[in-house]
């Protein structure tokens, strides 16, 4: 299958339950041929969007803000696969991955008529509770108005402290949405 997959993960814990979700995922996708690449977003000096529309001026650093998005830009451009991993904060992405993701804004305005570049798009997401509804609806609308394909999501309910995720149904369908790319 050989794709491109380009992982945002949002959550601010490297060894933490989303990132136990993206390890799964990546090693499916990678045993299926796939080339994964993983930002941990926490980590990265990325700024909030301006919302100026300058950006697309300059193809390879196409927002006017120089920060860690540069790094992030030509994996994403190349990126046949978006990952969206997150945990759940007040029944949304976290802050980190929606910031990195308003950005992506940048490579749209590349184009005259602010097309986003065709996706295919997976959501990993671990939280204390189970109620994914409302996250659900924005990441569904998400793929609609992106017109992006939705290859699947897994949400991990019940995992408030790190390795809480051990043992989880969660960790085998992320590893076999992983596989089946």
């Amino acid at each position: 299958m050989n794709k491109k997959i380009i992982i945002l993960n949002g959550s601010p814990h490297k060894q933490g339950n989303t990132s136990k979700l993206t390890a799964s995922f990546r090693k499916g996708a990678e045993v299926s041929g796939n080339t994964v690449t993983e930002f941990h977003l926490d980590s990265m000096n990325i700024n909030g969007c301006k919302g100026c529309f300058c950006g697309g001026k300059d193809f390879e650093f196409p927002c006017v803000q120089n920060d860690d998005m540069n790094k992030i830009y030509p994996i994403y451009r190349e990126a046949d696969v978006v990952v969206l991993a997150s945990p759940l904060y007040y029944w949304n992405l976290s802050g980190q991955l929606r910031t990195a993701f308003d950005r992506l804004f940048a490579v749209a305005e590349c184009n005259p008529d602010y097309s986003n570049p065709k996706k295919d798009a997976v959501l990993l997401m671990a939280a204390e509770g189970d109620e994914f509804d409302d996250v659900l609806l924005y990441y569904k609308n998400l793929m609609k108005h992106l017109d992006w394909t939705d290859l699947g999501y897994v949400l991990a309910g019940g995992v408030m402290m790190p390795n809480d995720i051990e043992g989880h149904k969660e960790l085998e369908e992320a590893y076999k949405l992983g596989l089946s790319i």
